[in-house]
This record gives structure tokens, sequence and C-alpha cells, in this order.
């Protein structure tokens, strides 16, 4: 990265978060922190399960984990920081800090968005071809679905990090937001930023528009599957298949989309804030409780791993 002249003195940028609502602030670290050791524990217990039990070994629960672990990571670069932020009267993060903030935060958040997509692929075989379904879901394409949503993840945050901390911020350090994220940082540059916004508009279609229409489409071929089945328990079960990730894609993309796509000099930056913190924080913590609060087949596994290791029968 090139820094210019009149930014080298900068080695600090300010989070003001919501320093606009400091009665808000302690509330909002007692709330934080209580959520984000639920997001730790709920899938911390989705991606031991999933790996120790066998009965769990299957492409559903192979995604579901990938989706922990991302979470458990996505949680983890931005949550700590924002707690020491709200604690902070100075609210600073060292610029190091922030470009880590910055690659890791978008990395996992572009991958997520082609993980949730993959997701439906898999929910549309397991529906409308349940008898071919070990032969379209193999290992070997799970592994390369999965390596597909990482590695592009990678690659977005390549393109549009390194572009994002390129620009000259000319002094400007005053971040007005709550994490490092490049619609923030562009706003900070002193020079013209149309290339970076256009560059930014494309990733979002990319990453947010395209693998939505991707699960539409996937949804609409589930749901003309479901309609055709004539039998009552028969749909139930083919709606309790798909339920859960339907939930967790409209909470994701519904908040993602308000915040990615909102023109750049919108009034609402409060709200869009809040909006923030919401998939930052409770979307991870909920992702869980979405999975597995229903899930007789998750909570079965998790009774007998306790059982094994506490030498109780919980049945």
């Amino acid at each position: 990265m090139v820094r210019s002249t009149n930014e080298s003195s900068l080695t600090s940028f300010i989070l003001l978060g919501f320093s606009d609502h400091p009665q808000l602030q302690k509330a909002l670290v007692v709330v934080i922190l209580v959520l984000y050791l639920f997001t730790i524990l709920g899938n911390t217990i989705i991606v031991l399960v999933s790996h120790l039990e066998p009965k769990l070994h299957t492409p559903m629960y192979f995604f579901l984990s990938h989706l922990s672990f991302l979470d458990l990571c996505f949680t983890s670069s931005v949550i700590p920081q924002l707690l020491v932020n709200l604690l902070d009267p100075m609210k600073t993060i060292t610029y190091g800090g922030c470009v880590v903030q910055l690659y890791v935060s978008l990395a996992l958040g572009s991958t997520e968005c082609v993980l949730l997509a993959v997701m439906s692929y898999d929910r549309y075989v397991a529906v409308c071809r349940p008898l071919h379904y070990t032969v379209f879901m193999h290992p070997r394409l799970c592994m390369a679905l999965a390596s597909m949503a990482w590695l592009s993840g990678v690659a977005t945050t390549l393109v549009q990090s390194t572009l994002t901390l390129q620009l000259p911020f000319c002094g400007h350090h005053q971040v007005d937001h709550f994490i490092c994220e490049v619609p923030v940082l562009i706003k900070l540059s002193c020079i013209d930023t149309t290339f970076n916004e256009a560059e930014l508009f494309v990733a979002s279609i990319l990453f947010l528009v395209v693998p939505v229409s991707f699960i539409l489409v996937s949804y609409g071929y589930i749901a003309q599957a479901v309609l055709r089945i004539k039998s009552t328990s028969g749909r139930q079960k083919a709606f309790q298949t798909c339920s859960s990730h339907l939930l967790v894609v409209i909470i994701f993309y519904g908040t993602i989309l308000f915040i990615y796509l909102q023109p750049s000099k919108s009034k609402y930056k409060d709200q869009g804030k809040f909006v923030s913190l919401f998939y930052t924080v409770v979307t991870p913590m909920l992702n869980p409780l979405i999975y597995t609060l229903r899930n007789k087949e998750f909570k079965g596994a998790v009774k007998k791993l306790l059982g094994n290791i506490l030498g109780v029968n919980f049945t």
C-alpha cells in the first residue's frame, strides 16, 4: 500500500460508533457481551457436534459447521474492539488494527453471502431431487462448493480492501461507524472516489444481488415441489427441511442489503449503525438457535455426546 506524505502521520482511527448516544453505551456493553458469549457457545457447539457425531456427517451439517465457524470468526473480528471502544472515551483503533479488521470482516462477510447461496442449492437438491441427493451432494462437490465460497470471499477482500486503503485520507481519521468498513472509509478520502464507489456497487451486486437471486430461484423450485406433495405431513417435512435456512437468509440479507445498497449520502446513518449492529451481533447468535431449536436430530446428537462425556443416559 502506498500512502501519501500528507497522511504519513496517520497512525490510528477514531471509531465514533454510538458516541452520539452516550446514554446507550453502557447498556450496549452488557447486551453485546451477553450476545457475544451466546454466539461463541452456540456456534462452537454446532461445529463440535457436527464433527464428532457420525450421524451428522451430511452435506447440510457440513455447510452448517462452515457457517458457524464463519460466524465465530466474524464476530470475534469485530465485537472485542467494539466493546473496548464503548468503554474507551478515546475510541481509537490503530491503523494496523483497522486494516486487519477491514480485511478479515469483509472476507468473512463475503464468504457467508456465497455460502448461504450454496446451502440453498443443498436444500433444493434435498427437496426436489431426494432420490439422487447422495449422488448430487457427494463429499467432493461439497468440499468444492465450500472452497469456492471461501476463495471468493478472500478474493473480493483483496481487491476491495486494497483499493480502499490506497485512497489518501489526508489526515481524516474519524470513522463514523463502530467498525472499519469499505463504505465508511471511502467517505474519509479527500479525492474523487467515483471509481471506488462504482467498484463497491459492482461487488455488492456480485455478492448480494446475485446470491439472493440464486436463492430465490432455488426456493421457487422448492415451492413448486412442495405444492406437488399431496400429504400434509409430507409438506410439513419439506417445509421444515428449508425453513431454518430461509429464515437465516431473510435476516442476514435483509439487514446487509440495507447497509450496502443504500445511497452513499443517505440521511439514515444512525439507523444504518444499528442495522449493522444487528447483523454483526444478533444474527450470528440467532443462527444456532434457528438451526437447532426445532431440530430433533441435532438435539439428540447433543444429548448423546453429553451422555457419553458425563456417563449419563438422557433418553
